[in-house]
């Protein structure tokens, strides 16, 4: 047997396996031999079929088999000791002459290389690092929001202002049929506040999604849309009315702070009103590091060029799926995956460059932590070492949930990578401010 690589260039080559009869016909006898003792065939005595028979039978598709494994195999060892970096899989080419019938035989298998290349973590335009801070009027909003959360309910026959709706929007085309909660004052502009004012339970209301909400974000909670679902959308909408109540705001005392910090953590207003904006910067952290690493994912794949094997991954695409496509569809598959391809070719260089990897046991470290949080929501806040070791075990034997937890990880790592070696634009901003920015 013989194996070859031949460079067609940078980014492609044809392998060559070259099998002679003597590479397969020994394993080929040990399998029929076998065989022959297992065989169930009409007029022998199971095991005692003969062996030039069993030959006569199966000879051919055992061999197929084999050569098939051996093939499989010595391409395999042959990618691993080359230290061959490909992308997709190999690709036979198929020769019309071949015949199963012949003893010795020529395969040959395409490869799409990956390409070499580097990353400039320089980055010439600077990318935007955001700051969010949480200024008076969102931090005045949320002090409302908890007077509201912790005041005094009361039932109430019609809709006027100030009041709590409860109800089921319904759009039979977009399969919408979403229960929601809300404020009048959440209803943007007067003629659509009217539809609502003098409404009593089980009341119908005819609306347009088209400036509904003052706040597009509350019309993706109203119809269970995405975003992009509900940007410039424009259908009707029922609503029917299914309960009405009005909110007398708690008071701003001590009784108040203690509900919602504990006893004598907070005192004051201003203590108050410090506490929110600390804990809202906090949220609003993971909110602006999600989006600095989308913007250098951006960044690298604008920035980094490198050329793809990009004939052969449309052939690879063809046929790698259940279903094979056209050569239509498999480039218009290969344009629609080309962006994701790149960055993780270049997340790739830039974990191996700096050795980013996950070890397993910071990956158990992570799942424990994981654990440990979810457990605090319900109430466990000191579980024990062996616990958490045993259901940390047992989540990281779910392969998609260990997969999710490494890809976190990897996450963090990278962006805590990224502001070490990177400089950023650093730009302060409210969060609304920074939704018009980002999400525009």
């Amino acid at each position: 047997m013989n194996i070859t690589k031949e460079s067609i260039d940078k980014l492609n080559a044809v392998v060559k396996i070259e099998i002679s009869e003597a590479d397969y016909s020994t394993k080929v006898a040990e399998v029929l031999k076998d065989y022959s003792k297992k065989a169930d065939i009409p007029g022998f005595r199971k095991g005692h079929v003969p062996f030039g028979m069993v030959k006569k039978q199966y000879g051919k598709s055992i061999m197929i088999d084999e050569v098939n494994k051996l093939i499989q195999d010595t391409l395999n060892k042959f990618l691993t000791e080359e230290k061959l970096d490909i992308l997709g899989n190999p690709l036979p080419k198929m020769k019309e002459d071949f015949s199963w019938d012949e003893k010795d035989y020529l395969f040959e298998f395409e490869l799409g290389l990956a390409p070499e290349f580097d990353v400039n973590l320089d980055a010439k335009k600077k990318v935007t690092q955001y700051d969010i801070v949480a200024d008076d009027k969102l931090i005045n909003k949320e002090v409302e929001n908890l007077q509201q959360r912790f005041g005094k309910m009361s039932a109430k026959d019609v809709i006027a202002e100030g009041v709590n709706i409860t109800g089921t929007f319904v759009n039979e085309e977009k399969e919408i049929e979403k229960k929601s909660s809300f404020v009048l004052e959440d209803i943007k502009g007067k003629s659509n506040q009217k539809k609502f004012i003098g409404q009593r339970v089980n009341d119908v209301i005819e609306l347009k999604t088209k400036g509904l909400f003052a706040d597009e974000h509350k019309l993706m909670g109203a119809t269970g849309l995405t975003h992009e679902e509900v940007h410039g959308l424009n259908i009707p909408l029922t609503f029917t009315v299914e309960d009405i109540t009005f909110t007398e705001k708690a008071a701003l005392d001590q009784e108040f702070f203690d509900k919602i910090f504990g006893k004598d953590n907070v005192k004051t207003v201003s203590e108050l009103k410090e506490k929110i904006k600390e804990d809202s910067e906090s949220q609003f952290q993971s909110q602006a590091d999600q989006q600095l690493l989308n913007a250098i994912t951006e960044y690298f794949i604008d920035n980094t060029k490198f050329d793809l094997p990009a004939s052969f991954l449309k052939k690879w695409l063809a046929v790698a799926g259940e279903n094979p496509l056209t050569d239509e569809q498999a480039s218009e598959e290969f344009n629609k995956s080309e962006k994701g391809l790149r960055y993780q070719l270049i997340e790739g260089k830039i974990i191996k460059d700096n050795n980013l990897q996950v070890s397993y046991e910071e990956l158990k470290d992570y799942a424990k932590g994981f654990v440990k949080n979810q457990m605090a929501q319900y109430g466990n806040m000191n579980p024990e070492e062996k616990e958490l070791e045993d259901i940390a075990n047992r989540v990281l034997e779910n392969q998609d949930e260990a997969k999710r937890l490494q890809e976190q990880m990897m996450s963090n790592k990278l962006l805590t990578f990224y502001k070490e070696k990177m400089t950023f634009k650093t730009k302060k901003v409210s969060y609304e401010d920074f939704v018009k920015e980002v999400y525009k």
